[in-house]
């Protein structure tokens, strides 16, 4: 007891807790956790480092489609082949980037220990994925945009319904990246990862540009299952005089419900794998 002071006195003094440790690093770090600042950190970085790499591969995937389209202006003259083949061939260059090259992205992470640095960061699981997956898909606007209007002009289809590219790149890349991505990350070896998305690039030529009617049904199956298939649906609906609007919003709402579960099955990937 301190002299001079009496006893009720230093009885009524209330005690201040000491704050546990880390309470307030947490206190600091939980604005810096949170998903949309993270998001567009990821997103952001991402983009500027892909920069450079990605662009000489998004020439390849466009002067891809339009050579599938040159060489389909030989067999198809209009109607629902033409809008079938358009459409098919600008979603291509969605699959490739955001499918091919997002799987052999994350597997090249997995396998060379990239995970673990971003394991160490503040930065939730699904901001990685949706960061990396919207960063690729950005680098698909103008090939799809040119490869959608080259072939309307070389098929003479009306333009007035390219409008209708602004969900369905957005939607069909983040199905598609969302796939690519668990791809990647469930890939035992990057060698497979680059195979897997080789092979969904493959079955969105081969499914989005011939048109689902013309199919066997197994193979219509198939096409169904494909994410991209809603969005080669949406635009080649809309590639018409009086397009069916109900038709088209009902394939981008598909198309958006796909994207989230292949994003939210790519998010449990990458938690699957960073603990690992």
């Amino acid at each position: 007891m301190t002299a001079g002071m009496p006893r009720s006195a230093t009885r009524d003094v209330p005690e201040t807790e000491a704050p546990e440790p880390g309470e307030a690093v947490a206190e600091e770090l939980a604005d810096v956790a949170r998903l949309w600042p993270s998001l567009t950190a990821v997103y952001r970085a991402q983009l500027s480092r892909a920069r450079v790499a990605r662009i000489p591969l998004l020439f390849v995937a466009t002067f891809q489609s339009l050579g599938i389209m040159l060489l389909m202006r030989g067999v198809v003259d209009g109607g629902a082949e033409a809008r079938a083949v358009v459409a098919g061939s600008s979603v291509l260059v969605v699959a490739f980037v955001a499918l091919n090259l997002l799987a052999q992205y994350f597997g090249q992470l997995r396998s060379n220990g990239g995970l673990d640095h971003y394991a160490t960061l503040p930065v939730p699981p699904a901001a990685v994925v949706l960061g990396a997956a919207a960063a690729y898909a950005s680098f698909t606007v103008p090939g799809v945009v040119l490869v959608a209007v080259t072939g309307g002009l070389l098929f003479q289809l009306p333009l007035a319904g390219l409008w209708v590219l602004v969900g369905v790149i957005p939607l069909a890349g983040a199905a598609l990246a969302g796939l690519g991505a668990a791809l990647g990350l469930l890939a035992p070896k990057p060698e497979l990862a680059t195979v897997c998305g080789q092979l969904g690039m493959s079955a969105a030529l081969l499914l989005g540009v011939l048109p689902g009617a013309q199919l066997p049904l197994p193979v219509q199956w198939l096409r169904d299952l494909l994410p991209s298939t809603y969005g080669v649906e949406a635009l080649a609906g809309a590639l018409v005089e009086t397009p069916g609007w109900h038709h088209v919003l009902l394939n981008l709402g598909v198309c958006a419900v796909v994207g989230v579960l292949s994003l939210t099955v790519a998010t449990f990937a990458y938690r699957r794998a960073s603990l690992r």
